[in-house]
């Protein structure tokens, strides 16, 4: 009987192209197992067979097990996993990422290490979140002060669009029910926000530390991306919620947000958001695709690169 270590590994070339993938697949309340080159999703009510190689990243809610079978498939296909709440607004864990180039983190660690294209990347981020002021000119205070400012304005307009009395922004770390219900859900959606881009940094690869407007903590960048979309979708979604009732607001706030993910497609325009970040050049063209490649080189002199599997020794002048 054939055995999971004696099937031969899947090359990059036989695999399915990122771009051809099924970006995410979210699965719940299953036992993930393998059945050949499929992953097999079974339940009270059947069993499911999804291609392994034609998974982006599979996102495993509350009460779902895996095999070790199934884990070696994916990771033959070269698909993420990645450990999440409820419909996926909660990152608990990662297994590895969806790429197997280093593009993306050598790229963000390229931009970061360096003062200006550190604040060039933040810049773009702010044009990102607010497409109707152009930041060219901005210093990191300035940048700072002016999206503190367009965020207080979003509170206030959100507010009046509902009807909600809003005291201002008041947040007390691991102290949830302090909060009135608008900020209680602008919490919640916060927190759903982190886990979605957490989930997205982690398929593509990219280092969660290493931010361009946040810094020392070791989701930097999550928050950085997670920020994107906060005006557009955090803070509207948790206002509505709020005007609706104050009972039960953190759970109501998660469903809506989920609701709102799936409804404008956030995931993939996270994912081009980050590429068109770090990897402007690259971004929507086949360069963005080759991610999969399994390509490994080693560093040379003067910044170039040298073919790996090969000893070096004979051509180096001692």
């Amino acid at each position: 009987m054939s055995t999971v270590s004696k099937r031969n590994l899947s090359t990059p070339r036989e695999l399915t192209r990122v771009g051809d993938r099924l970006s995410f697949v979210y699965l719940e309340r299953c036992t993930v197992h393998r059945d050949a080159n499929a992953i097999t999703a079974e339940d009270a009510e059947g069993t499911v067979h999804i291609p392994s190689a034609t998974i982006g990243t599979l996102l495993l809610g509350p009460g779902t097990r895996i095999t070790h079978q199934a884990m070696s498939v994916l990771g033959e296909s070269g698909a993420g996993v990645v450990w999440v709440g409820e419909h996926g607004v909660r990152f608990y864990a990662g297994g590895r990422a969806l790429t197997r180039s280093s593009a993306l983190v050598e790229a963000q660690a390229a931009l970061w290490a360096n003062r200006r294209s550190r604040l060039e990347v933040a810049r773009a981020m702010y044009r990102k979140r607010f497409p109707d002021e152009d930041p060219s000119g901005f210093t990191r205070h300035e940048l700072l002060g002016r999206e503190g400012q367009r965020v207080k304005d979003c509170y206030r307009k959100e507010a009046a669009r509902t009807g909600i009395t809003w005291r201002g922004r008041r947040f007390v770390p691991r102290d949830f029910s302090s909060g009135d219900p608008p900020n209680q859900a602008v919490t919640a959606a916060a927190q759903c926000m982190y886990g979605i881009a957490q989930a997205v940094a982690a398929a593509l690869g990219c280092s969660p530390g290493l931010g361009f407007v946040h810094s020392g903590h070791e989701l930097s960048f999550v928050l950085d991306i997670a920020d994107l979309y906060k005006t557009e979708i955090g803070i509207p979604v948790a206002f509505e919620v709020a005007a609706e009732s104050p009972e039960d607001v953190g759970p109501r706030t998660r469903r809506a947000i989920r609701d709102k993910v799936n409804e404008t497609s956030l995931l993939d325009r996270c994912v081009d958001d980050i590429k068109q970040l770090l990897l402007p050049a690259a971004a929507g063209s086949e360069a963005a695709g080759s991610d999969m490649e399994d390509r490994v080189t080693l560093q040379s002199d003067h910044g170039q690169d040298v073919a790996a599997g090969r000893n070096y020794a004979d051509e180096v002048i001692w």
